[in-house]
């Protein structure tokens, strides 16, 4: 009989960094805080804690220094903050992992047998860790318009560069995604496109990844809101195999495309051309 999953959430769910700047640097995956009692229920595959969007706080500390970083502490396999409360899929007819896993990136079990959360778990830990992500980008959404006349929402990922269960071959180093061009303004797009292609590194705009909930619930450019998801190979800048060792001269070679990618949105927002 597995335990009861009875809630109780981190201290503190959600970290933010506030920046006066118009980007806000979204990070639903790179925690790793699992409730004991949920813990509990998974089995050895589930506490290994794989999917882990590893080092990814570090990889885009200090970037670009006035934006606001939110980043959630708890993992997704607690609950996936950038999938809909609905866990309605955003990938339909591809295999993909929901609001609250059963599987890993392998298609693989992630819960002892009769652990798995029910709809009573689920509603709880949405509750305690995923609305209190969103919470918080809603207020820096409102407080970055109030301050800038729009916000950016950049989403920041990073996956293991082979996962034959969700995609084939290997992975690009930079995976864009702007759901198909309408969660943002065409020039962040094409600027972010550009920057990459320049890399030398392979690079991919609206493939496997397009953008998850995050990108997709929060980009409106009509509404002044633009969003973007950047998915990285973990390749490029640590070790794919535990213990997911951060690799730094790879690192440091991958923050100077990032940094470029920033800055470029950032000069897109003093430009002018994002105002309504």
């Amino acid at each position: 009989m597995a335990p009861p999953q009875t809630i109780k959430p981190a201290p503190r769910p959600v970290d933010m960094i506030e920046g006066g700047g118009p980007v806000i640097l979204c990070q639903p995956h790179s925690g790793t805080f699992v409730p004991e009692n949920v813990a509990a229920a998974l089995n050895e595959r589930g506490r290994a804690l794989a999917d882990t969007d590893w080092r990814v706080d570090r990889l885009y500390d200090g970037l670009l220094p006035d934006a606001t970083v939110i980043r959630a502490r708890f993992h997704r396999y607690v609950i996936d903050a950038n999938r809909p409360p609905s866990d309605v899929s955003l990938y339909p007819g591809q295999n993909t992992t929901g609001l609250c896993p059963l599987t890993d990136f392998d298609g693989e079990k992630i819960y002892v047998p009769g652990g798995e959360p029910d709809a009573a778990d689920i509603e709880s830990r949405r509750q305690a860790f995923h609305a209190p992500y969103h919470a918080m980008i809603e207020t820096a959404i409102a407080r970055t318009k109030s301050r800038h006349g729009f916000a950016i929402v950049y989403d920041c990922h990073s996956i293991r560069s082979r996962i034959p269960y969700l995609f084939g071959g290997e992975l690009p180093v930079f995976n864009i995604g702007t759901n198909d061009g309408t969660a943002c303004h065409p020039k962040i797009e094409s600027a972010v496109r550009d920057i990459c292609a320049a890399s030398g590194e392979r690079w991919v705009l609206n493939g496997r990844f397009k953008g998850g909930w995050t990108t997709r619930h929060y980009g409106n450019p009509s509404e002044s809101v633009h969003a973007i998801q950047m998915e990285l190979a973990q390749r490029a800048y640590m070790r794919e195999t535990p213990p997911w060792d951060y690799e730094e001269e790879k690192a440091e070679a991958l923050r100077k495309t990032l940094k470029r990618v920033l800055s470029a949105i950032a000069e897109i927002a003093e430009s002018g051309a994002l105002a309504v």
